[in-house]
């Protein structure tokens, strides 16, 4: 099954955005090779880009802690494992004192750094990170695997507390509606929303189905059309019946 997931504020978008930045650098810094080692610092300034945006921080914050007096209202439910409630508090209790610990705006500590915001600016450029442009970019990543580690590393664990709050919000938010299976005909499925609010929908499909939803939404209705999924031609709407999964999620 491949899981398709659409954000219906912005709020949401940015959150998403963030998560798959976050998994990208990840996996980059821990490669070996100055390939990886480069498009994990480039995915860093995205990452900053995307966070500049919006007070992060207190959003985060501000959801965490209503999140937290809901699972506190669970207390002394014999339907609830008080093991697991615990231990879901004390997580987002933790994630809450790690981003108020947090000093400043956002990435300010990498826009004080001139040597990375050099990079930056080179690198928006296409092929504006060449070593005949960043001599001593060029060196850094020829240094040894570890070193740059430990480089990237400092660079990114500042930000991580905004990676685990955000992680503890969509993991929230995506436990948080039933799925229905459902049927659009001949590639089509139209659902009023009748006073229903979501902050995101999730659309899972087999993996066979060999086509992908376009999906459009307002607090009047939803649309999805499944196109076909092709590479080379015009997209165009599939002419079957396709059966899918259609979760609303809201916190």
């Amino acid at each position: 099954m491949i899981t398709y997931e659409y954000p219906l504020n912005e709020r949401i978008r940015t959150l998403l955005r963030l998560e798959d930045l976050f998994e990208k650098v990840m996996h980059f810094v821990r490669a070996e090779g100055s390939l990886e080692h480069h498009v994990a610092l480039i995915t860093l300034f995205e990452i900053l880009e995307v966070a500049s945006r919006a007070d992060l921080k207190v959003d985060l914050v501000q959801e965490l802690e209503r999140q937290r007096q809901i699972l506190l209202s669970f207390r002394n439910n014999p339907q609830i494992s008080e093991e697991a409630l615990s231990g879901a508090l004390y997580e987002i209790e933790q994630a809450s004192a790690s981003l108020l610990a947090m000093a400043g705006k956002t990435g300010q500590y990498l826009r004080e750094n001139e040597w990375l915001m050099n990079i930056r600016s080179r690198a928006a450029i296409p092929g504006g990170a060449c070593e005949f442009d960043l001599p001593s970019y060029h060196h850094w990543l020829n240094r040894e695997v570890e070193s740059r580690r430990r480089d990237l590393g400092g660079w990114v664990h500042p930000l991580l507390p905004i990676r685990d709050g955000l992680a503890i919000v969509l993991r929230l938010l995506r436990a948080s509606g039933r799925p229905e299976e459902l049927l659009a005909q001949r590639g089509a499925f139209q659902q009023t929303m009748g006073g229903r609010t979501a902050q995101m929908i999730r659309i899972r499909l087999a993996g066979t189905a060999m086509c992908v939803p376009e999906t459009s939404a307002n607090k009047y209705a939803l649309n999805i059309r499944f196109m076909h999924a092709e590479t080379v031609a015009r997209p165009r709407q599939a002419e079957v019946d396709v059966a899918f999964e259609l979760t609303f999620c809201n916190l």
